[in-house]
């Protein structure tokens, strides 16, 4: 806690920013530090994220953009994160995604400003960072290069931390770690849920380790994948040659946080969307990443079956609903039942122990 003390998170917040919600991803209207000070200073000191980028930079003015792209993080979030990755006074520690620099200041004042490394793909946000560092008396090493490059010249490392999430961890960052090293990141599959992974380098340069609590970070830019909206999908007047039937599964019941994660790391390959109507009925699409196949459930209030359409060589509405059927078949288990565990060439999530894989869908 003294870490936290002697590093305010103040000296490390914009003067404009966007608080979110420490139990979603929206965020609110902007706060000015020059305008309303009052806010500014409770959303600085509240327990929730600081949206403090939109768009990769492009955006301007104190609207909300389309895309938050950097962030300074809940503290709750950030100190349980520093406390898994459990450094000691010596340890010399990469950083993936400076952001606005206070993650990397507290990892200063805990092991000293030669013991860090702190990459940012974005040059802006860098060199803001960089100042901010410079002001508070801490000058970590800060490289403006690709994270999921990790950084080679100075390694190894004993820790790896990620301020951002991944969909797969990037062995450099593997590689780079000591026998006995300790890896922190956000994890989450495409079709969404995520939660922190906590892994341990063996040394035959193998990562695992168990998922110790749900997050919600921005993806790692060099792992961003595009998202065709629904349109994109159909060729034909609906229901454009899908298939209709009746469901008992609720859409509801596959729409939370953990049921996410639980689905998309069984469903490889597609993501969901939300249609809402103003009555309060919507219809949850799903599609797959490679545009060849869709599906729809329509939710209505007091039904106990929900209609379905699916179309193309997979049946997306099939595979998320064994995916759920087997996650309740299992206890519902929560995030710190499942682990991952990496190699060079592949990504293995299970179910309480690593010979114990979660199956695949497709």
């Amino acid at each position: 806690m003294a870490s936290y003390n002697a590093v305010p998170r103040h000296w490390f917040v914009p003067d404009t920013t966007w608080p979110g919600q420490a139990d979603g991803v929206r965020q609110g209207e902007a706060v000015s530090r020059q305008a309303d000070p009052a806010a500014w200073w409770s959303a600085v000191y509240s327990d929730v994220p600081l949206t403090t980028q939109w768009d990769d930079g492009t955006h301007t003015g104190d609207s909300r953009g389309t895309m938050p792209t950097s962030s300074n993080s809940m503290p709750t979030m950030v100190f349980s994160m520093l406390d898994a990755l459990d450094v000691a006074e010596d340890n010399r520690v990469l950083e993936i995604g400076t952001g606005t620099g206070w993650n990397a200041a507290l990892l200063a004042h805990r092991v000293g400003p030669g013991n860090v490394v702190t990459v940012e793909v974005d040059e802006g946000s860098a060199t803001d960072a960089q100042g901010r560092l410079a002001r508070a008396g801490y000058s970590p090493t800060l490289v403006v290069a690709d994270g999921a490059e990790g950084y080679a010249k100075a390694a190894p490392y004993d820790r790896v931390i990620a301020t951002c999430s991944v969909g797969r961890v990037p062995y450099a960052w593997v590689e780079q770690s000591r026998p006995g090293g300790v890896i922190v990141a956000p994890w989450g599959p495409e079709y969404g849920g995520e939660a922190v992974a906590r892994l341990t380098v063996g040394d035959d340069g193998t990562a695992t380790g168990r998922f110790i609590g749900s997050s919600a970070f921005m993806r790692l830019r060099q792992q961003r994948t595009p998202r065709p909206d629904s349109l994109t999908y159909l060729s034909a007047p609906w229901p454009a040659g899908g298939a209709r039937f009746r469901s008992s599964l609720s859409p509801d019941d596959v729409g939370g946080w953990l049921e996410m994660f639980s689905i998309g790391v069984q469903v490889p390959g597609a993501f969901p969307l939300t249609e809402r109507y103003p009555d309060g009925t919507y219809t949850l699409w799903l599609h797959d990443t490679a545009v060849t196949s869709w599906a729809t459930a329509d939710w209505e209030p007091d039904r106990t079956d929900y209609e379905v359409v699916q179309s193309g060589p997979r049946n997306l509405w099939d595979e998320v609903e064994a995916a759920w059927r087997w996650w309740d078949d299992q206890g519902r288990p929560g995030f710190d039942r499942f682990g991952l565990t990496v190699t060079a060439d592949s990504h293995a999530v299970w179910l309480d122990s690593p010979d114990n894989p979660v199956p695949r869908r497709s």
